[in-house]
């Protein structure tokens, strides 16, 4: 049974894989497709029960003891984002099939989606660091292949960039696990968490921390660091887009997460203090982009920026409330953010533009559309009872605990810039003087807004059930305050 955890990575492996051998048959990739996510959503529920029963799960693979084989390890924080990135998955797939076009279906969309898949839920399941930089690779080669989807000018364009970002990145991140295991003598998570202690060197310890910041933070996107995100995720189509702005940056904020909790707490004078700093500054810089534009896609891309610094400076408090509130948020984000994007695509096919000073009065003909944005945006921005609130509330009450009080200022001041921001795309787009729109046909219409409409349901019941919810975020913070459930779990496996 402890082979469970490994299901979330190779189910979409294998269905990425049967999907390669007939990309023109349309009506089978959508079928096999979804019926990999399913399945994938299946076995991480079942994996998320054991872990529930029994406790962080373990498996070293290829018969060799820990912390010489690879380790894949499960615990509550890891199964509940695999189940968070498989369920949004899974709705941006129903999303595609009437949105993405038949060109990209048959030109190998859906294996990208699972080998994006794969690559995520590796990332969240793996106790190997080395084994995190070849998941974060999978991700990424799957990325590259979707940001370029359709081979559109502005998508070539900004791609250049996003490959020259990831590709330095990727050589750094190298860098720092070979600086890593030169002063340890192991990669493996559980077995780092036992050997830093033990070493006096706590500057080169620290430089290797804050290295392993900079690589997590190139693909977390924070501040200085998220210059190549708003252009390169507005290029490529709505779909891609929302499964990018869910998935790719929280594995770096993961990343950032359990290192930071588990083995690079020799020094947190410094490198947690620095990480709030950079935290905050991530949060204004965001606010300010997505306050400057007029374009839906813009606003909400500079919404992701946001939330990584609002998750980030949680983890920095090291206190119970903060890490809660961080994980709570976390999956809170995933969920809403898939769904705004989802929104703002249904916004864009209406209107025929992102430009929000084109829109207006759309009210009258889509009532329903119009009051489900308004329940996310109040969700994204942190509105009780939504999902927004329960997290951002333990991460104020988490920097007001620690030594960070003037951060939990901010996180309150900016979270009416949030909501100003969201809450303005509403204004203009729904209310004032109807404009020409697109006509579009009710079935086409309803394929794209039902699912996005679960989604947003979803949501709310994650907020207004959030005392459902707390014991898992509870038994996830657990494990992050205390490294020595996980080291148990592996090392004793």
């Amino acid at each position: 049974m402890s082979n469970l955890l490994l299901f979330p990575v190779v189910i979409p492996l294998i269905f990425a894989a049967i999907l390669m051998l007939f990309p023109k048959k349309l009506h089978m990739q959508r079928t096999v497709a979804i019926a990999g996510v399913v399945a994938t959503l299946a076995s991480a529920l079942i994996l998320f029960s054991k872990v529930n029963s029994d406790g962080v799960q373990a498996v070293t693979l290829g018969s060799w003891p820990a912390p010489f084989g690879i380790s894949m390890v499960s615990d509550m924080f890891s199964v509940l984002l695999v189940l968070s990135s498989t369920i949004v998955t899974l709705f941006v797939l129903f999303y595609s099939i009437p949105t993405i076009g038949v060109k990209r279906e048959q030109s190998f969309y859906y294996p990208a989606v699972l080998f994006l898949m794969t690559g995520v839920n590796g990332a969240f399941t793996t106790g190997d660091i080395f084994n995190l930089f070849v998941f974060i690779e999978v991700l990424l080669m799957a990325s590259y292949a979707l940001i370029v989807h359709g081979g559109e000018k502005p998508q070539l364009r900004e791609s250049i960039k996003y490959l020259l970002v990831n590709i330095i990145s990727s050589a750094l991140f190298v860098s720092a696990v070979a600086y890593l295991y030169s002063v340890t003598g192991t990669l493996n998570m559980a077995d780092l968490a036992v050997k830093i202690p033990q070493i006096e060197a706590v500057g080169i310890l620290t430089v290797i921390a804050v290295l392993f910041l900079v690589v997590f933070g190139f693909k977390a996107a924070i501040f200085p660091l998220y210059f190549w995100l708003p252009g390169s995720y507005f290029a490529p189509p709505m779909a891609i887009l929302a499964l990018f702005g869910a998935l790719l940056t929280k594995v770096g904020v993961y990343a950032i997460m359990r290192t930071y909790t588990l083995f690079f707490t020799m020094n947190t004078g410094f490198t947690h203090e620095l990480l709030a700093i950079i935290a905050i500054l991530t949060i204004l810089a965001g606010c300010v982009g997505a306050l400057a534009y007029f374009d839906v896609k813009k606003i909400i891309i500079y919404n992701i920026i946001i939330a990584v610094g609002v998750i980030l400076f949680g983890i920095s408090q090291m206190n119970a409330a903060g890490v809660e509130g961080s994980i709570f948020y976390l999956v809170h984000d995933m969920l809403i953010k898939a769904a705004l994007f989802l929104l703002v695509g249904i916004l864009t096919v209406i209107f025929g533009t992102s430009d929000l000073r084109k829109m207006g009065g759309l009210i009258k003909s889509y009532p329903l559309f119009g009051w489900t944005f308004l329940v996310a945006a109040f969700g994204l921005a942190g509105i009780p009872p939504l999902s927004g609130f329960p997290g951002k509330l333990l991460i104020v009450q988490g920097g007001f605990e620690g030594t960070h009080f003037w951060g939990s200022l901010v996180i309150l001041a900016t979270s009416l810039l949030v909501l100003l921001s969201v809450v303005r795309i509403f204004i203009y787009a729904f209310w004032g003087e109807p404009v020409k729109i697109v006509t579009i046909d009710r079935k086409h219409y309803l394929s794209m807004f039902v699912p996005t409409a679960i989604l947003v349901a979803l949501t709310v019941f994650l907020g207004a059930g959030a005392e459902l919810f707390m014991p898992f975020i509870s038994d996830a913070g657990e494990v992050l305050l205390n490294p020595s459930l996980y080291i148990d779990a592996v090392l004793k496996e």
